[in-house]
């Protein structure tokens, strides 16, 4: 399904920029070899695929410096690159470009059971964390589905969620300190500490960024005491809308669960012969709803959450009884995607967010969707927050099914602006949602992003052309695509 118009390169330029790497970093840090790059040609978004120029592999914070150093005076564009689990071509590679990889630097530095906190490397894996937290009663809460191989490195780059980022937070709200080295060699430290820090909140402005502002070299991270007990409810709905209604329902009888997720027939029915979770497959969605705390909390709280569940309809509620249940009630969700390899020869995992209120009504015009572009979709939600998964199933093996798939996914998320939401929750811009970018902000928008990328990097080096389309982009998108009779920006030349 390698959709990539992969450009040539230059071998010259190659030769340089490696053989100035090798006098900065050890040999086989540099790689330039087409048999040790090609495993760099893409992220998860494996449809979009680039053979990178060079890839390095820097084992110190001294040796990224260096490495910025070089690509400046060379004019060099860099992507830095997590694990590669990323799903919206944010670590594609450019042609004439670096892929400076964080993978080496994966040490735990110090875990402070005092303060709570863990000093960690980018390269560190997110489980590793809270693996390493265990023996303190401690863990890093936000949990996403590639948890066991993402770095954190990866999931500030993303702002990576999970299925408990509702009651815990986004990786925003869970690291409190990054040191990042800019394009201009120069070493950062944004936050702190502390509760708060001085001065412009510029590490929420970097969290999120997809590697456009700096390489972070270093992460501290807020870890939170491990609950006594945590049990979860299956609910199971006879109507998709009445399972996107309780969901509302649950936040507005004043209850925030630790996880509330959301899953569709075809999502049951896909991940059931997988793990064995025990879903109810004949049902048309269903809920699952977490709760923590202490004994008494959790079993006051299950209680609450049952009878809204029961008030919106749910035609059955099963609630985990031992710990081992708990986490097959969630290896299903957690393994959402590679289940769906067993229906369909290809998916297209898309990512957005609406209001919870919203949600019935998304539910509906997804499936007007599925008729319109032949294709079938899975519904996979962390429905709490809003944060959408739809699953576009297709064969790339089809003529043109790819391309309908894409056109799938590009009015999924101008659904998801037109209620009131936004085209990425947790998986990033990238190079995937580049032009629905230009569905969601105006010019003026568009102009202040650009402003920030420059004053963190003038040499505009650092993960170009993704993210944020030029205004050009956007006008040339918007001939292709009218909005509502309008063109996004009329204004600019068309070529």
């Amino acid at each position: 399904m390698e959709q990539s118009n992969s450009v040539q390169i230059d071998r010259s330029r190659q030769s340089t920029l490696a053989e100035a790497l090798r006098q900065v970093m050890p040999a086989h840090c540099v790689l330039a070899q087409e048999e040790d790059t090609r495993p760099y040609e893409c992220d998860g978004l494996a449809a979009y695929r680039q053979l990178p120029m060079v890839v390095c592999l820097p084992e110190s914070e001294t040796q990224i410096i260096a490495v910025m150093e070089i690509c400046r005076r060379l004019q060099i564009p860099i992507v830095p690159r997590g694990a590669g689990t990323g799903l919206s071509g944010g670590a594609m590679p450019i042609a004439d470009g670096l892929v400076l990889s964080t993978a080496k630097l994966n040490k735990i530095i110090r875990v402070d059971a005092y303060a709570r906190t863990a000093v960690v490397q980018p390269g560190v894996r997110n489980l590793a964390i809270s693996d390493a937290a265990a023996g303190l009663g401690l863990y890093y809460a936000p949990d996403p589905s590639s948890q066991i191989a993402c770095t954190i490195g990866g999931n500030v780059a993303e702002n990576s969620g999970g299925v408990h980022c509702l009651k815990y937070g986004l990786t925003v709200h869970n690291v409190l300190r990054a040191r990042v080295v800019t394009m201009e060699g120069e070493v950062i430290e944004l936050g702190g500490d502390a509760l708060d820090a001085p001065g412009l909140d510029l590490l929420a402005v970097l969290i999120g960024s997809e590697g456009m502002l700096g390489v972070v070299t270093e992460v501290t991270v807020r870890l939170i005491p491990k609950p006594q007990l945590a049990r979860v409810i299956m609910a199971s709905f006879d109507d998709v809308v009445k399972g996107g209604n309780a969901v509302a329902n649950v936040i507005a009888a004043g209850i925030i669960p630790a996880g509330l997720e959301m899953m569709d027939k075809t999502s049951s029915r896909m991940v059931e012969p997988f793990v064995h979770a025990g879903y109810d497959v004949d049902a048309e969605a269903i809920l699952l709803c977490e709760s923590d705390g202490t004994a008494e909390e959790v079993a006051e709280e299950i209680a609450r959450m049952s009878a809204v569940l029961e008030q919106a309809g749910a035609t059955a509620i099963a609630v985990s009884q031992t710990e081992a249940e708990r986490l097959r009630f969630w290896s299903g969700r957690k393994n959402a995607f590679p289940a769906a390899g067993r229906i369909s020869p290809d998916y297209y995992c898309m990512d957005g967010t609406i209001p919870r209120k919203r949600l019935a009504e998304v539910l509906i015009g997804i499936t007007k969707m599925e008729e319109k572009y032949g294709l079938r979709c899975a519904n996979v939600f962390h429905a709490g927050d809003g944060n959408l998964h739809p699953l576009i199933l297709f064969d790339a093996n089809q003529e043109g099914e790819f391309h309908r798939a894409e056109a799938f996914g590009a009015e999924i998320l101008e659904l998801c602006v037109a209620v009131g939401g936004t085209i990425t929750g947790e998986h990033g811009v990238g190079i995937e949602k580049i032009n629905s970018m230009c569905v969601q902000f105006s010019r003026e928008e568009m102009n202040a992003f650009w402003d920030v990328k420059k004053a963190f990097d003038p040499f505009m080096l650092l993960n170009p052309d993704k993210a944020i389309p030029t205004l050009h982009r956007c006008a040339e998108y918007g001939r292709m695509h009218v909005s509502k009779g309008r063109l996004a920006f009329p204004e600019l030349p068309r070529f």
